[in-house]
C-alpha cells in the first residue's frame, strides 16, 4: 500500500509540473501578444523625426525654387537680400 501511495503522489507531482510548465509556455505567449497589440495601437513616438524630415523637405522646395526661378541670379540675389533685411528689421 506504501508503495502505491508513493507512486500516486509521484504521477500527481508530474502532473501538476506539466501543467504548471503549460500554463508558464502560455502566460508567455499571451504576454508577448499583448505587447505586439501595444505596439500596434500605440506605435513609438516620431516627432522629432517628423519635424526634421518636414525641415528638410522646405530647405529642399527653397532651394529648388531658387535654382529654377525665371529671375537672373542677380536679381534673385537682390531679392533674396532685401527679404532677409525686412525680415531682420521685423524681428528687432
Amino acid at each position: 500500500m506504501n508503495k502505491l501511495f508513493k507512486l500516486l503522489l509521484k504521477t500527481a507531482m508530474f502532473v501538476i509540473d506539466q501543467t504548471s510548465e503549460q500554463v508558464d509556455r502560455a502566460s508567455d505567449s499571451v504576454s508577448g501578444m499583448i505587447d505586439r497589440g501595444k505596439e500596434m495601437i500605440e506605435p513609438e513616438d516620431n516627432k522629432m523625426r517628423n519635424v526634421i524630415s518636414f525641415a528638410a523637405g522646405v530647405g529642399v522646395g527653397i532651394g529648388a525654387a531658387i535654382l529654377f526661378a525665371p529671375a537672373s541670379g542677380a536679381e534673385t540675389r537682390s531679392s533674396i537680400k532685401d527679404k532677409v533685411r525686412e525680415f531682420r528689421g521685423q524681428a528687432v
